[in-house]
C-alpha cells in the first residue's frame, strides 16, 4: 500500500513500478525520460547510505519514502549523512496512516484517492485514511 501511495503522490504517465526489492539496480518506481535517463527515482523503507548515494548519482530526482514507525532511529542516524545531497528528498509516512492502509489491503480493491493542501484521502467502500506525510529533507 505505501508503494502505491508513493505512486500516487508522483503520478505521471511515465511512472511506473520495478522489480523493486528482488534487484539492488532498480527503485521501487522509477520515472524515466524517452532517452532512458532517470528522472525520479523512489525508493521505500529504510535505505542505507551507500544506496541512496547510488540512487542520488544516477536520477535526477529521489524521494524516500519512510514508514513503519522504527524510521525514526534511521533517520537521526541518516540524516546529517544526507543532507548533502541536493537532488533527495525524504518523506514520512506517519504509522497510525500506514497501518490503517494495511487493514485496507484485500484481495480487489476499488480506492478513491484525493490530494489536496498536502493531505491525501484514500477510501474505499467502507473506510477513508487521511495521510498527511511529514517532509523530513527537501
Amino acid at each position: 500500500m505505501a508503494r502505491l501511495l508513493a505512486f500516487v503522490i508522483n503520478a505521471d504517465e511515465r511512472l511506473q513500478f520495478t522489480k523493486g526489492l528482488s534487484t539492488d539496480d532498480e527503485p521501487e518506481l522509477w520515472q524515466k525520460s524517452l532517452t532512458d535517463d532517470i528522472e525520479l527515482w523512489i525508493d521505500m523503507g529504510m535505505p542505507d547510505e551507500k544506496r541512496i548515494r547510488k540512487a542520488s548519482n544516477r536520477a535526477d530526482k529521489v524521494i524516500v519514502y519512510t514508514y513503519g514507525g522504527r524510521n525514526t532511529v534511521w533517520w537521526s542516524q541518516l540524516e546529517p549523512k544526507l543532507e548533502r545531497f541536493k537532488n533527495l528528498t525524504v518523506v514520512n509516512l506517519p504509522k497510525e496512516s500506514t497501518d490503517q492502509l494495511a487493514a485496507m489491503v484485500k484481495r480487489t480493491m476499488q480506492l478513491q484517492i484525493s490530494i489536496q493542501d498536502g493531505q491525501i484521502w484514500l477510501s474505499d467502500e467502507r473506510n477513508t485514511v487521511n495521510i498527511v506525510p511529514e517532509i523530513w529533507l527537501n
